[in-house]
């Protein structure tokens, strides 16, 4: 982990978006935001649809909420989103809970991100084919879980370990991206490097563990290659499940995680 300088200012250790949510859907931005926060970023931007801005911002005081004027991704919202966003994002965790109007959408929203300089994470409802032309060689990184990279790639995803590392590395180079794969074994490739995790427990099936690591790689991503924070964000966000664990037991849900990644971090954390 890069070190935190002791002279930094507000907006110095890094600026994200998290883009997503739903009329039914508003604790994915939400755990998601708030996973990117604990990872030490300065600022955390969360757009969601109007109809949710309430109780995502009840959830938190930190959490500083964008409303978006439809309950699905429109072309129109995602112009809107990229000309009131405060202040340049560093990096942007985009899907999580999103209800789209078209492939369109999202691809007008990321266009304009990257356009601005912005790297992105991609899960959930962004992980569509489509998409793959507008995030090739710009730093990004996809997280989906096997149904996901079979609906992205348009491929299916073998079953033994052997056969999901060789198809994540070989999707990553011919995409050009970072590919994140979610399961019992998470397996991380740029094409180059391909590095796997073992990092989990049983507990961690609960709804909402996937938004925390999409938020917490998306924090890291202000600070690292996408490679090196999509591997040290998985690893991170199961050793904050395996605290979590020992802590509530096998009940345990994902802001029980959230709550445990601190205490994951501060073996990494440094000042200089």
């Amino acid at each position: 982990m890069p070190p935190r300088r002791t002279t930094s200012k507000k907006g110095d250790n890094g600026t994200v978006l998290v883009a997503g949510g739903s009329r039914f859907y508003h604790g994915a931005p939400v755990l998601a935001s708030m996973a990117a926060l604990k990872s030490g970023t300065d600022l955390v931007y969360t757009a969601v649809p109007r109809s949710i801005t309430i109780p995502v911002r009840s959830f938190s005081p930190n959490i500083i909420a964008l409303p978006l004027p439809d309950d699905k991704l429109t072309v129109g919202s995602a112009n809107r989103l990229a000309a009131m966003i405060p202040k340049r994002a560093d990096t942007a965790a985009i899907g999580m809970g999103m209800s789209l109007a078209g492939p369109e959408a999202i691809i007008a929203l990321v266009t304009k991100l990257v356009q601005a300089g912005t790297r992105l994470l991609l899960d959930a409802s962004a992980l569509i084919p489509e998409i793959l032309p507008a995030i090739g060689g710009k730093g990004a990184v996809v997280t989906p879980h096997a149904g996901e990279f079979n609906r992205l790639f348009q491929t299916e995803i073998g079953k033994t370990e052997k056969d999901r590392i060789a198809g994540v590395a070989s999707m990553a180079k011919k995409h050009d991206i970072t590919v994140l794969l979610k399961g019992p074994t998470d397996v991380v490739s740029d094409g180059n490097k391909t590095g796997v995790n073992r990092t989990h427990n049983c507990a961690m099936t609960v709804g909402g563990t996937g938004d925390i690591l999409s938020g917490l790689t998306a924090g890291l991503m202000t600070k690292m290659k996408p490679f090196e924070a999509a591997l040290l964000g998985a690893y991170i966000n199961g050793l904050a499940g395996n605290i979590a664990l020992r802590r509530v037991g096998l009940h345990m849900v994902a802001t029980d995680i959230i709550d445990s990644l601190p205490v994951a971090m501060k073996p990494f954390d440094k000042i200089k």
